[in-house]
């Protein structure tokens, strides 16, 4: 298992190398950044040379790369265009979006597993075909759609939750949030749970659970859930980056101040330096993250071991 997590923890440098150099790239294609530091007006020309010199756009674009890692691995992600150290962004929206994730992950294993589970188990019944319907409209329904409703409804015709949520967002003004944000990735954990469920359900080692005379509910918790969860989880693992990072719509409808705030504001005004910073910080939770899916295989399923 060492070898293994140390082999994984190898691999993940280039990705990371190239990930971010992606969207280094990208991002310094988008535009002229000096451009909207002045305004509406056009900067004068001496401005300009004075405002690249400072922040290091005059140079080469590999080395405005290699300079940008080289204060990353010191724990300096720049300085944003409005002074404010990008770190200090960082501080004080990751918590928000982390919170948002955690509600939106707890959602997504809750009520999408155990709708999963339900519908697997009862393939073709009435059940079954209505939770199929249900999470076929909700993939079909685009999330600002679903946010905007339910912040009309909930917020402002019968006043159960605030419109916006306040600067401090507490955990319980992020459950209508979270559920938004965790509404098509839910239906899809409640689908491949289901699919999941009615393949393992026939299989050889289920039923020679059932012919040992063990009770249902232990034959479907250690058994065919254990093994059926392999493909959930991987969705899980690989979509907390994705919640993180695709928040943009639910924080803009609910007025959050966390990452995808920030990565709006930082697009908008072709802010470079906050744009990298965040998307670095993601591509490492994300690799992150599909490493502890990697590890939670052999968990899930004793037969899984890594030399």
């Amino acid at each position: 298992m060492g070898r293994y997590v140390i082999r994984r923890l190898l691999q993940m440098i280039p990705v990371f190398f190239g990930a971010t150099l992606l969207i280094f790239l990208m991002v310094n294609v988008m535009g002229d950044p000096i451009a909207g530091l002045c305004g509406d007006r056009q900067c004068d020309p001496a401005t300009a040379a004075q405002l690249r010199k400072e922040y290091g756009l005059d140079k080469p674009l590999w080395q405005q790369y290699l300079t940008y890692m080289g204060h990353v691995f010191t724990g300096d992600f720049g300085t944003a265009f409005n002074g404010q150290e990008v770190t200090e962004l960082m501080a004080e929206s990751f918590p928000v979006t982390i919170r948002l994730t955690l509600v939106a992950i707890v959602f997504e294993i809750i009520i999408g597993i155990t709708l999963g589970v339900l519908t697997g188990l009862k393939r073709g019944r009435p059940v079954d075909t209505g939770v199929l319907l249900l999470t076929l409209v909700v993939i079909s329904v685009p999330t600002f759609v679903t946010g905007l409703v339910l912040q009309l409804l909930l917020g402002v015709e019968w006043g159960v939750i605030k419109p916006a949520v306040s600067p401090e967002a507490p955990l319980n003004e992020l459950i209508i949030p979270g559920l938004v944000l965790a509404s098509v990735s839910l239906a899809y954990v409640t689908r491949l749970t289901r699919t999941s469920i009615a393949e393992n359900v026939r299989s050889d080692y289920v039923r020679t659970a059932k012919a040992k005379g063990l009770p249902r509910r232990r034959v479907v918790s250690r058994h065919l859930l254990r093994n059926s969860l392999i493909p959930v989880v991987t969705f899980i693992g690989t979509d907390i980056g994705a919640l993180m990072g695709g928040a943009i719509v639910t924080e803009r409808i609910f007025n959050i101040h966390g990452v995808g705030y920030q990565l709006y504001q930082g697009i908008l005004r072709q802010n470079t330096q906050t744009v990298v910073g965040f998307v670095t910080v993601l591509v490492i939770v994300f690799l992150l993250a599909n490493l502890l899916v990697d590890l939670l295989y052999a968990v899930l399923d004793p037969r899984i071991r890594y030399a």
